[in-house]
């Protein structure tokens, strides 16, 4: 069996381009005792794994030069030589970025087919749908807060968007076009919406929160860290989960000009990895699955076609192509 994969050719210096990415065909083993073949349905993009294309020392390991790259993805079980899996199974794993795949038993967890599509489990249920969930969680939202949400369009931002309504928050979104804060207002029930490219963050920050904000969940990092930082209240928290704004940068960019916000306000900033939230991913699940089931939120996604897309999918996270989780389809 030949089965198509991406891997990384060559390092990105600043904003990555076709020519570090090289599409291979691959010949499939056939699978051992223990071991079950894949054929991916569709696979995850993420702006987590630009940081795996530089060769420094983070949270997890970077890619090698020449190896297929890795990621979210839900697949169907083609054949399977051990008791926990049969012909037919869903099961999502850690091998995205290719058609097909053998993979021991244990690399693997079977997927609900209750809901639909099956790429809910890449999105609002699955790992950006967790790190949403958890994010609220670690800086404690509460009825009445007031909770500003960069990057509020993209996988993470817009679920928690809709978590934060559900828990009674006023829900304030940035986003990159008239289209996604449309959708926002209209899809996602958010309060407030502005397209940051429109004005300054500060000034419309201010005129959509006068009278400050009392959390940020922080996707973008850069300007709109440091408008954040004016506005939160005394006692303000804010949830770091990622600074896209920086991750293509050649050289380290520097800091919020406004930090002493941090000791005047007495601020909490808590910093998250969702890998240190997965044994909650049940309890998650659980509850998430409700609202979704119950229409109370939903999966927003883009999705990009084939294989041969798949690089392109992930460079458009970084043009403001996706609303919600961008998805390559691969059945």
């Amino acid at each position: 069996m030949i089965s198509k994969e991406i891997r990384l050719r060559s390092r990105p210096q600043g904003m990555p381009s076709d020519d570090n990415f090289e599409l291979v065909e691959q010949e499939i083993a056939t699978p051992a005792e223990g071991e079950v073949l894949i054929r991916n349905l569709c696979m995850s993009v993420d702006p987590y794994m630009r940081g795996r294309m530089n060769d420094t020392k983070s949270y997890v390991p970077p890619f090698e030069v020449g190896d297929p790259l890795s990621g979210g993805a839900i697949g169907e079980v083609v054949e399977s030589r051990t008791s926990d899996f049969k012909a037919g199974d869903v099961v999502s794993s850690i091998f995205g970025w290719r058609e097909y795949f053998v993979a021991p038993a244990k690399m693997l967890r079977a997927v609900n087919r209750d809901f639909t599509p099956l790429s809910i489990h890449l999105g609002t249920l699955g790992m950006t749908g967790l790190t949403a969930w958890a994010g609220l969680r670690l800086i404690n939202v509460k009825p009445g807060d007031v909770v500003f949400i960069s990057g509020a369009a993209g996988a993470v931002g817009n679920v928690a968007g809709q978590l934060a309504k559900i828990h009674g928050c006023r829900v304030i979104g940035s986003a990159g076009s008239a289209e996604k804060v449309r959708v926002l207002l209209e899809e996602c029930g958010f309060d407030r919406a502005f397209n940051y490219k429109a004005a300054p963050v500060r000034d419309q920050l201010k005129r959509e929160a006068p009278d400050g904000i009392d959390v940020y969940f922080d996707n973008v990092g850069g300007e709109t860290l440091e408008a954040a930082l004016a506005a939160l209240r005394v006692h303000g928290r804010v949830v770091a989960c990622g600074s896209i704004s920086g991750y293509n940068n050649e050289k380290p960019q520097p800091g919020p000009s406004n930090l002493s916000n941090i000791v005047t306000k007495r601020l909490t900033i808590k910093g998250m990895i969702v890998t240190d939230w997965l044994h909650q991913m049940g309890e998650f699940q659980q509850e998430v699955g409700g609202y979704v089931k119950a229409g109370k939120v939903r999966n927003e996604e883009t999705v990009v076609k084939g294989i041969d897309n798949a690089v392109q999918a992930f460079l458009g996270l970084f043009h403001g192509d996706n609303v919600g989780k961008m998805i390559v389809d691969l059945s």
